[in-house]
């Protein structure tokens, strides 16, 4: 294990028993953030420059599952703020002088969609929008969010261009009572409002040139971990957490069912039918982590030697990912439906991995239609245009 993970492992029960407070609160508690931020998770993909640890991609996934086979909102919340670093690696470095200048714990939300207007005027852009999906933005200072370019007149330029806008805590608004779901309750993933805050020219990122890794060769970052693909690392901890989700439930499934009786008489334990499905969702789960790490592995081996991940390779990557997270998703479906009723009691921690499971699986990053499209496509030798490479 990684030195972080070691450091959860050692709080564990700790993280565990933050999880019923969380998902009451709808937001991390103040002490599930604070196990998180001791332990480093955050700064997994951050530069050694500014207190990072700059860990290989499978060691930053292996952690985010860790955490969210103890508690998915936590290991979710790891997973999506803890990509944020990566990026700001190559974003101008006077920005990353203020973020990390005075804390180098300072932590980022997002979201990357383009669900704001941003208007070019002297010196940066005019913000304006309003964000769903924001996780684990209580516990941060600072904000990655997607914009479409402005045209001055209230509509979109054209040809459309977006941006990645980076906004501190006092340039938008938490909007509370936004997060009130049925699962991931505890991720705290609420809307945020901007209202005409100015953004400097170097506080943004050109989302096209993060996308196909231009921004990373502009900002001169030699290091394989910060080329590697955007569409391989923001999925990675969005997925790793699914996965870890469900390697939660497995365990907590296994735990009730060694002293279980059915109504019958009979002990779980000697119920075939039982077993066969505990074995086959065992191995279903463990494939789907095994293939995400496989990509991120070989991904990272080719950037370590200078060569260029083709769209070709993203965009099987792409499919092997989102794969992995359906395949372990439905591997959870088989043993829930085997845990007796028992399960469906909020007492018990199956129920709210089998929901946060299924919750995980509604980010756009798992939408499987157009990146299966894509990928078939281009291994035809077609080449995908317009939303099929959205992503990719």
């Amino acid at each position: 294990m990684g030195q972080v993970l070691d450091r959860i492992e050692a709080v564990a029960e700790e993280i565990r028993g933050q999880a019923v407070r969380s998902e009451a609160d709808c937001r991390l508690t103040d002490t599930a953030a604070g196990l998180l931020r001791d332990s480093g998770a955050i700064r997994l993909l951050q530069p050694k420059l500014y207190g990072g640890l700059e860990v290989h991609p499978r060691e930053f996934a292996e952690t985010v599952m860790g955490i969210a086979a103890l508690d998915g909102a936590s290991g979710w919340v790891a997973g999506i703020v803890g990509v944020h670093p990566w990026e700001l690696a190559f974003a101008a470095p006077r920005v990353q002088e203020e973020i990390w200048g005075e804390d180098n714990d300072t932590w980022m939300a997002s979201p990357y969609a383009p669900m704001g207007v941003a208007t070019p005027v002297d010196g940066g852009y005019v913000l304006n929008g309003q964000w769903s999906f924001s996780s684990g933005t209580d516990h941060c200072q600072w904000a990655f969010l997607g914009a479409m370019v402005g045209d001055g007149e209230g509509g979109i330029a054209l040809p459309p261009s977006s941006l990645h806008v980076i906004l501190p805590r006092t340039d938008y608004q938490i909007v509370e009572d936004t997060w009130d779901v049925i699962g991931l309750r505890g991720t705290g993933s609420k809307d945020l409002i901007v209202e005409g805050a100015f953004v400097p020219g170097y506080r943004t990122l050109n989302a096209s040139k993060v996308m196909d890794g231009r921004a990373q060769k502009e900002a001169g970052r030699p290091e394989p971990l910060f080329n590697m693909p955007y569409s391989c690392m923001f999925p990675l901890g969005i997925t790793a957490a699914v996965i870890g989700i469900t390697e939660g439930a497995l365990a907590c499934h296994i735990a009730v069912q060694k002293d279980r009786v059915a109504i019958t008489g009979q002990k779980i334990k000697e119920d075939p039918y039982v077993l066969s499905a505990i074995g086959e969702s065992a191995a279903e789960i463990n494939a789907s982590r095994v293939s995400l790490i496989e990509t991120a592995d070989r991904f990272y081996d080719k950037v370590d030697a200078g060569k260029e991940v083709t769209f070709e390779e993203r965009a099987i990557g792409r499919r092997t990912q989102i794969a992995a997270a359906w395949r372990a998703v439905r591997a959870v479906d088989e043993i829930f439906a085997r845990a007796g009723g028992g399960a469906l009691h909020y007492k018990t921690p199956m129920q709210r991995f089998w929901r946060d499971a299924h919750a995980g699986l509604a980010h756009a990053v798992h939408v499987p239609g157009p990146t299966n499209h894509a990928s078939a496509l281009t291994q035809l030798g077609g080449e995908p245009q317009g939303m099929m490479r959205a992503m990719i």
